[in-house]
């Protein structure tokens, strides 16, 4: 097909493509699916070579979030039975932490509800940050904490922490559809912020809230121009009791397509599956392996993924390997570069992103089915161990 021979040329060149070549990928038939997933994998393996990164989520906060993010659990008036408690001391992060190291996870993310950290609280998490890497040699932390103030980055970046996550989401032409009680603009400014203080730029968007094809390639397409080292890319999780619970607009190849295009369009960042992979990919998340160079292992923030060991055999499976501490993340080009956490071998969602008309012809029929076909509510399930609880975590 030429129109994927294009694309992995410009991917091998790191060269943007057209805004129409990136509709057409989401508007391939499922005949074409693996055609694209071999072509983005090409790009894929160009830059990463089959190594997997793992990423491990600290819900250091959970619940009670004065925000009103639409795909949010944790959001205000939310009525999903999730875990609610404050801030967890340190060596309670800590321990949590470790979990996911010794299931082989090479970044931890520290993330917490709420607009934004008060200067209590980036001492809190400054606090942490120390405990954690005092006993976890050579692991990467990020903090998602949600809005930044001036100077915040500073500090944290000061405590030792290495990237910084606040996803864009979804398109500025929707994002108040979405969010009112903050602008797409504040997410922005807080991305660079975070790269001003030389800490590593995390930021990604929610598939699958209602947007349209061209809103995808939009947020796409503004994650390039910002430039940040990683892109996770979130399936919504409908939880029940939130505005979008009867959002179910995914389907298997829809959720492929959609991580192909992101290849594409951030050829040589780390592209991370984030939350809702299970819900959305279920048997089919070995695929998506071709895409991504980055996943979370285990649990999310308030909802539980498939267990660490079943990651770790699914990666072993599909003929990747995990990528090791002492392994560079990012291309020689990016580190160079001054790309944040390149430079010392090697997010996490905000709040509720975990982890949680079409512009060109598209896919009438899945478009028509996927409501009662994909409502997999059964999958759906509550974080109740790891992190708040006396339970052990999934890692």
């Amino acid at each position: 097909m030429d129109l994927l021979n294009t694309l992995v040329d410009k991917g091998l060149r790191r060269e943007l493509p057209t805004r129409e070549e990136a509709l057409a990928v989401l508007a391939t038939p499922d005949d074409e699916l693996l055609d694209v997933v071999a072509a983005a994998g090409k790009v894929r393996r160009q830059w990463f070579g089959r190594r997997v990164k793992l990423n491990y989520l600290v819900n250091l906060k959970s619940g009670l979030c004065p925000e009103d993010c639409s795909y949010c659990s944790q959001r205000l008036g939310s009525k999903a039975e999730i875990l609610k408690y404050t801030w967890l001391k340190p060596d309670e992060a800590s321990k949590a932490a470790a979990a996911g190291v010794a299931g082989g996870a090479k970044r931890v993310c520290l993330v917490a509800s709420g607009r934004g950290p008060t200067d209590r609280d980036v001492d809190r998490v400054s606090q942490t940050i120390e405990a954690i890497k005092e006993q976890n040699e050579g692991v990467e932390v990020c903090a998602c904490l949600g809005l930044l103030s001036d100077g915040q980055a500073d500090r944290l970046r000061s405590a030792g922490a290495d990237a910084y996550n606040h996803n864009l989401n979804t398109s500025e032409g929707t994002y108040g559809e979405i969010t009112t009680t903050h602008t797409y603009a504040d997410r922005v400014e807080t991305v660079h912020q975070a790269q001003a203080a030389g800490l590593s730029a995390c930021s990604g968007l929610i598939a699958g809230m209602g947007e349209s094809d061209a809103d995808l390639v939009d947020v796409v397409f503004a994650l390039r121009e910002l430039d940040p080292d990683s892109v996770p890319v979130n399936f919504l999780i409908p939880f029940e009791g939130t505005p979008l619970a009867k959002e179910w607009n995914l389907t298997p190849q829809r959720c492929l397509r959609i991580l192909a295009m992101v290849r594409f369009v951030c050829p040589d960042v780390e592209v991370r599956l984030a939350g809702g992979r299970e819900v959305h990919l279920r048997s089919m998340q070995p695929l998506a392996l071709h895409l991504v160079n980055s996943i979370f292992l285990g649990d999310y923030l308030t909802s539980e993924g498939q267990a660490g060991q079943t990651d770790l055999d699914m990666i072993a499976d599909a003929g990747f390997e995990v990528e090791g501490a002492g392994t560079t993340t990012l291309p020689g080009h990016r580190v160079d570069a001054g790309g944040g956490c390149g430079s010392h071998s090697g997010g996490c969602a905000p709040c509720g992103d975990g982890p949680e008309a079409e512009a060109a012809p598209a896919e009438p029929v899945l478009a028509e089915a996927d409501g009662d076909r994909a409502a997999r509510t059964d999958l759906v399930t509550v974080r109740r161990r790891g992190a708040g609880t006396d339970l052990a975590p999934n890692a």
